[in-house]
């Protein structure tokens, strides 16, 4: 299938054949990772009619974007946005892309109310239509966005090369992508990417995560984290009948626009973190493998300490050493699944 129709296909199925998450058939659009503690009373905030079309994945909500622009890919009815609204107060702003007309109207139907709820003097978000792979057809600028989220989304992008480029595009130097996605343990058959059914519920179109490593490696992001991930159950046996044989996870990642390498080198650094993070103040988690205690020095390879010193997390670290040195290859991998000696993955 061509991109004009999966577009034509995710447009159908989001605009006319869901009208709530109760007409969901799989587990896959819909949050199977729990929700960050804070954000639940922030959730009860929200217009009822927001809460019901809800289709994401995950809860990609990066900490510390107080007075930040952030963006917003597959917006949908702008559940996340009204809550990113929040944790980024009336001095930030948000910005929610989506390209079906029928969801971004009832997103400007509620903008007035949140805004009102909120307290804040005019609404802090900004809703614009438009294609995710062409975001300067949305006014959105080289450089000009402070974070990059997006929620269950990519994997229904028929050009997702020209999505991700695209992010680090419009992402300020040290800026920050965090989001929530399907992806598979393998590829998925070519007769079945084009399934009307399997592509709306974010199964057909979803990549295979070694892929999708790839694919970031060759747009110069050579250093992608898992923060965390969970298994999605298929739960409608037609659609368990047709692609069972393939394992979905939902995985919220991480990754930086920075000049990071593509292994992790150790330069004998140290990271100490302060507690200072809002709603974070015994331990910061970077990733799957990186949890800093408070007050709790942690030796750091050379692309972690570089996350930490050259993006906005940088107040919140002490940060100790340099790249004078070099000591070797660094053991950067979750203790469950390290590499062996030799292997291509960074940590």
């Amino acid at each position: 299938m061509n991109e004009t129709s999966i577009r034509a296909d995710v447009r159908h199925y989001y605009g006319e054949v869901l009208h709530s998450t109760r007409d969901l058939r799989t587990g896959a659009c819909c949050s199977s990772e729990s929700m960050p503690t804070g954000m639940h009373a922030l959730l009860e905030d929200l217009h009822p009619e927001i809460k019901e079309r809800f289709y994401g994945c995950g809860s990609p909500f990066p900490p510390a974007i107080e007075g930040l622009t952030v963006l917003d890919l597959g917006c949908g009815v702008g559940r996340d946005v009204y809550l990113l609204s929040r944790l980024v107060g009336e001095s930030g702003q948000v910005i929610g892309v989506d390209m079906t007309p029928e969801q971004l109207q009832i997103a400007r139907r509620h903008q007035a109310w949140h805004a009102d709820r909120y307290g804040y003097a005019q609404s802090n978000v900004r809703f614009e239509e438009g294609l995710i792979e062409r975001l300067d057809e949305c006014g959105i600028d080289d450089a000009s966005v402070d974070v990059v989220v997006s929620n269950c989304v990519l994997n229904l992008s028929a050009e997702k090369e020209r999505v991700l480029a695209e992010i680090l595009r419009v992402l300020k130097p040290g800026g920050e992508l965090y989001f929530a996605d399907v992806y598979a343990d393998r590829r998925i058959p070519d007769a079945l990417r084009g399934d009307p059914v399997l592509l709306g519920e974010c199964l057909a179109g979803a990549l295979y995560v070694e892929d999708f490593r790839r694919l970031m490696a060759r747009l110069g992001c050579a250093d992608v984290r898992c923060v965390s991930q969970a298994p999605i159950p298929l739960v409608d046996p037609a659609i368990e009948a047709k692609i069972g044989m393939v394992a979905f996870r939902s995985m919220t990642m991480r990754a930086f626009r920075l000049p990071l390498e593509d292994r992790c080198e150790d330069f004998g650094q140290l990271a100490v973190y302060r507690g200072s993070v809002p709603g974070m103040p015994h331990a910061f988690t970077l990733d799957d493998h990186h949890r800093f205690e408070t007050g709790r020095p942690l030796r750091v390879c050379g692309n972690t300490f570089d996350m930490l010193a050259k993006s906005r997390y940088v107040e919140h670290f002490d940060l100790a050493g340099d790249k004078r040195v070099h000591f070797g290859l660094f053991d950067c991998a979750p203790a469950a699944t390290a590499a062996p000696a030799g292997a291509g993955s960074c940590c």
